[in-house]
């Protein structure tokens, strides 16, 4: 199966070109508001992508995703899109698990506390074989500008104990990349830089 890989695309999804490929990986920050039209509008296109399988988390500036109640979103997700939060599924026999959860800043979307985080990284099953985060972990694809490490550190603990083969996020824009690190393969797939300029190509990973 050839997946292909993309993030933070912040409401500039109609200008990305998509290489073909089997499963599409969004790995959150669809919009820049996280209001419903925008939600809306993705959808429009993220279900018209020639993919026979189309995966997306929500990302810090996705609100509407936490805001809204879980029977109001489930009525938004097109049945062409599986939406995972916190959740996973089984794809052609490979383990696929979502979480849009970030460490605490500035009061984003499905932020958390670095001593209420640990409790979704624990939910992550041990048969995972392709994580997606919206955040990456600690020291991985998750420097700053500023060259500070971003990522959590309380992930960083549950990817050594699950090994997945495959980590995708995204978040930290200016970290785009690949790069493999033992069995794992990390991915930063954010398609914009720093400035919120859509720069970076979609990453393709096959199993």
């Amino acid at each position: 199966m050839k997946f292909v890989a993309i993030s933070d695309t912040h409401g500039q999804h109609e200008r990305v070109t998509l290489p073909k490929g089997d499963a599409l990986i969004h790995a959150g920050d669809i919009s820049t508001r996280g209001n419903e039209a925008e939600i809306a509008e993705f959808f429009d296109w993220f279900k018209r992508q020639d993919f026979e399988y189309r995966i997306l988390i929500a990302g810090n500036h996705d609100f509407y995703f936490e805001r809204e109640s879980a029977k109001r979103v489930r009525e938004m997700i097109p049945k062409e899109v599986v939406y995972l939060n916190d959740s996973g599924f089984s794809l052609n026999g490979v383990n696929i698990w979502g979480s849009p959860i970030t460490p605490w800043f500035n009061n984003w979307a499905f932020n958390r506390h670095r001593d209420a985080i640990k409790k979704h990284w624990e939910l992550i099953p041990v048969s995972t074989d392709v994580l997606i985060t919206h955040g990456p972990l600690f020291r991985t694809l998750d420097k700053t500008r500023m060259g500070i490490h971003a990522g959590c550190k309380e992930l960083f603990q549950r990817v050594q104990e699950v090994k997945p083969r495959v980590h995708v996020c995204g978040h930290i824009h200016e970290a785009y990349g690949t790069f493999h690190k033992g069995n794992i393969q990390f991915i930063n797939a954010s398609l914009v830089n720093e400035k919120y300029e859509l720069v970076n190509d979609p990453i393709v990973f096959e199993f």
